[in-house]
């Protein structure tokens, strides 16, 4: 009997490996595929198909995007939105947190309540756009960073890993005669480090993949952020710089690859210095209700 479940334990484990890297593959392919796009010829491309090797490698694609402004702009306006965005989600949801993991605090179950109701109804796109128009936000970042400067699912998350904090330290403080600013900055926040690093990553990957609200709310082409530059790129079959293209030959296709990898790996080269606080944040903050 041990045998059999040695042997069926065994065969689990491979068909799980074997799963994991059938996954890992098919999530991992397609961006090889970009990137080895955005160094193939025009002539590799025209014939289509997946192309996982350059067969002659260039770097016109890439001298391309980087020949005109707009991909700066873009940029610049990307970095801009995802470190204040950042910066602001994380500070509303730590500073809305604390409160509502105190169990002194006798209001927490009506905010939460509240908290709650606003994960299943939605004042809608319209309602929004007439209240960012009325706060005068148009044509302006904080339209982009105020409407979703707190997520009530990750609040409740960060809720949660705060009433994992042993009470006895917060108690001890107070005895001491610390008051809550005190222990917030002193006690919980040192002691909040993997999922403030969770979080980063989270509002992070949000505030730079935005693109929809850019569109809404941003009139001046300048503030567009690099998703809305790579939008416009693939639609418009095209590229960057219509007559730069035709008189050096360099395939649209290339040139949108190009910037598809531009657009994703300065957000790729953040995570690996997060992950394990990443893991670790998630887990925590997902115990205890």
């Amino acid at each position: 009997m041990v045998e059999n479940k040695s042997f069926f334990g065994r065969l689990f484990q491979i068909c799980n490996y074997a799963f994991l890297g059938a996954f890992a593959c098919a999530t991992f392919l397609p961006f090889v595929h970009v990137v080895a796009s955005s160094f193939a010829d025009p002539a590799q491309l025209a014939r289509g198909g997946l192309i996982f090797w350059p067969e002659h490698a260039n770097l016109l694609a890439y001298k391309e995007i980087f020949a005109t402004p707009t991909i700066f702009k873009g940029l610049r306006s990307s970095i801009v939105i995802t470190v204040i965005g950042t910066f602001v989600s994380l500070s509303v949801t730590m500073f809305t947190a604390y409160p509502l993991a105190q169990s002194r605090f006798r209001s927490k179950n009506i905010f939460m309540g509240l908290v709650i109701v606003t994960l299943v109804f939605d004042g809608g796109m319209i309602p929004t756009f007439m209240v960012v128009r009325d706060l005068g936000l148009i044509d302006s970042i904080w339209a982009l960073i105020l409407p979703v400067a707190v997520l009530p699912a990750w609040l409740i998350v960060m809720r949660n890993f705060i009433k994992n904090i042993p009470g006895e330290l917060q108690e001890a403080s107070y005895i001491e005669g610390a008051n809550d600013a005190q222990v917030f900055f002193r006690i919980v926040l040192p002691l909040s480090k993997p999922a403030l690093a969770t979080f980063v990553v989270l509002y992070g990957v949000m505030y730079w993949n935005s693109w929809f609200s850019a569109l809404i709310y941003l009139n001046n082409p300048d503030w567009y952020p690099i998703q809305v530059i790579l939008r416009q790129i693939i639609l418009s079959a095209q590229g960057v710089g219509t007559d730069s293209l035709a008189q050096s030959q360099i395939s649209p296709m290339g040139v949108r690859m190009a910037v598809v990898v531009v657009a994703t790996l300065p957000i790729m080269c953040v995570y690996p210095f997060l992950q394990k606080y990443f893991v670790q944040g998630m887990m925590l903050g997902s115990v205890k209700g």
